[in-house]
């Protein structure tokens, strides 16, 4: 048995060994490279994809094409690209009746260019091509993205061309041919003029998340059959000093380059403690552009200083809190308003504390909410019902853990029929759709404490997923989750034997907020982790699951009697009436 009482010390991430570190001021050198230090493969793709030598013209990202990620994917490029100083595109010269093209004498001309580095989420066609315009019976070019970019790199959204998949195809055949031709957008007004072709040497990365790439493949797999591959990383993994280093020079090369405040020595544990629940792992730490700005904006606003303490950023991290958790408030208002049943008190059998997540849209953190799972048992033919199912409210993973827990309990019961009870299993006053397997540990426990008729203990939740050798396995949204059941029993009034159980494979992602641990410390809270069920079972119910010493109760021996007699009541309904009243006398 594995049953791992935590201290407060597990529950986030110590950053006490890296105060030293903190205080130190950075290397300029090792902070000018640090976006290189941070994305060591895909640097090294980029070195690769730019050489003058690859032939391959595209390179795909794996990324999402957001402002952010774009300008980050950028400033790598703009570090490895070492252009030439020659100029690219020509001189276009106007006449009243034709147009004529000239080689590059002078970058003052439209279109032409020296190598360099473009970048955009988006554009219109005019914006990507250029456009022709008449005017007064004069003609003019305007060169577009395309031309400005010209022996250079052009970085664009994935989702800009999937969007405009004509204007994919021909940017696809300009790129490929190395020759931009003029087009009408609008194919009922053909070009005023004939216009000559333009040189074009450009080589063209794409950045788009994974949907997005599986479209760019199923619209044109040839092209993502040469194009180079790469993947921006949003994490960095902790496996010694120099990775803390690492990070905290990419963040301070985030916030020079964008003119944000930087955290003083007395600010980083608590950033390290935000950052390791932003990537719910204390063994990383994100290098997510789209965290950074959004929180380092914020932080800017606020407190409007080059710096900000370590006093200064919790102040903002509370008011953001309580800016953010209406939401929040009313589910445990909810609770407590006795509108929604959850007891941490006292013993029910077949009815368990589970705890989930929800991720509501355009709500910008998720919310924990404690909810009650409840099962009865009564004499049938081994059918399990799964009531979110049969009311089509539960969803295929869900349904996949109802199946593998009840595969589980048949294989430890090792029986040669089915089980004689039949049994349902509901969330209750759940009234939206129920996926993911997280729940199905607690599931589990419900149908085990109602085939047993042994009462679990209201005063702890669970969570994990759970397999078919009962072995706990992590779950997402953990943080949220024992919050959430830990700020209804604290407005409860905590009374010293309440806490949560959860997978051991999840302590790693524990990153829980500073009341909670003072309480585990003060243990007034408890949290405890488990390999299997086995483990999980003594602690919601006093009693194992099995004893090797005879004599001494157990559930399984308490299960197995019931099925026993249900077994032994059902085979005498069987036999004609005579018989019954005979086997009725033997029994007497």
């Amino acid at each position: 048995m594995t049953i791992n009482r935590l201290t407060s010390q597990a529950l986030t991430l110590d950053a006490t060994p890296y105060d030293s570190l903190f205080a130190q001021p950075g290397d300029n050198d090792a902070v000018s490279q640090a976006l290189q230090s941070i994305q060591p493969r895909l640097t090294d793709t980029l070195t690769h994809f730019l050489h003058p030598s690859v032939p391959s013209r595209f390179m795909v990202i794996k990324a999402p094409g957001t402002q952010p990620y774009l300008d980050t994917i950028h400033e790598l490029v703009s570090q490895q690209f070492t252009g030439t100083n020659s100029l690219y595109g020509g001189h276009y010269r106007f006449s009243t009746t034709d147009v004529t093209f000239d080689a590059p004498t002078t970058e003052d001309a439209l279109f032409c260019t020296r190598p360099n580095v473009l970048s955009t989420a988006w554009a219109e066609t005019e914006q990507l091509c250029g456009c022709i315009r008449q005017f007064n019976g004069e003609l003019s070019a305007q060169p577009g993205l395309l031309h400005r970019a010209n022996g250079g790199v052009l970085i664009l959204s994935l989702r800009l061309l999937l969007e405009q998949p004509l204007m994919w195809l021909r940017v696809k055949q300009w790129v490929t041919r190395q020759v931009f031709t003029w087009f009408s957008p609008d194919e009922t007004k053909p070009l005023p003029v004939t216009m000559p072709a333009i040189p074009l040497d450009i080589r063209l990365i794409l950045v788009g998340d994974r949907d997005e790439l599986a479209e760019l493949d199923a619209l044109t797999p040839e092209m993502t059959e040469i194009a180079v591959y790469s993947e921006y990383e949003d994490e960095i993994l902790i496996n010694d000093e120099q990775d803390i280093i690492r990070w905290r020079n990419w963040i301070h090369n985030r916030a020079l380059n964008k003119a944000l405040p930087r955290p003083a020595s007395d600010a980083w544990p608590r950033l390290l403690e935000l950052a390791t629940r932003y990537t719910e792992d204390q063994c990383s730490l994100p290098v997510n552009p789209l965290w950074f700005e959004r929180l380092f904006t914020s932080i800017a606003t606020a407190t409007g200083t080059e710096t900000f303490s370590g006093e200064a950023f919790q102040l903002f991290l509370e008011k953001q809190a309580w800016r953010e958790g209406y939401l929040a408030e009313r589910i445990l208002d909810d609770i407590l308003d006795d509108q929604v049943r959850v007891e941490t008190q006292g013993e029910r059998v077949g009815q368990i504390n589970a705890l989930s997540v929800i991720e509501f849209p355009g709500h910008p953190r998720p919310v924990g909410e404690p909810s009650r799972i409840s099962c009865v048992v009564h004499v049938g033919d081994g059918e399990l019902t799964d009531i979110e199912r049969k009311a089509e409210l539960g969803g295929n993973i869900h349904a996949k853990g109802m199946m593998i827990m009840q595969a589980f309990l048949m294989a430890e019961l090792d029986l040669d029929q089915q089980l004689p009870f039949s049994a349902s299993l509901t969330f209750e006053q759940s009234y939206s759709e129920v996926d993911g397997d997280s729940a199905s540990m607690a599931e589990l426990c419900a149908f085990i404490s109602a085939l047993a008729d042994v009462p679990v203990y209201q005063n702890i939740a669970i969570t994990g997923s759970v397999d078919q050798f009962g072995c706990a396995q992590p779950v997402g949204g953990l943080n949220e989750k024992i919050e959430s059941f830990f700020a209804l029993c604290a407005a409860r009034g905590l009374t010293g034997n309440q806490g949560v159980i959860i997978p051991l494979a999840n302590v790693r992602h524990l990153s829980l907020c500073e009341p909670l641990r003072s309480a585990v410390e003060q243990e007034q809270f408890y949290i405890w982790a488990v390999e299997d069920v086995f483990d999980a079972l003594p602690l919601l119910t006093g009693l194992p699951w099995s004893d090797e010493i005879q004599g001494r109760n157990n559930l399984m021996q308490l299960v197995q009697e019931r099925i026993a007699q249900a077994s032994q009541q059902d085979a005498r309904h069987r036999l004609p009436w005579p018989l019954r009243w005979l086997n009725w006398f033997n029994h007497n």
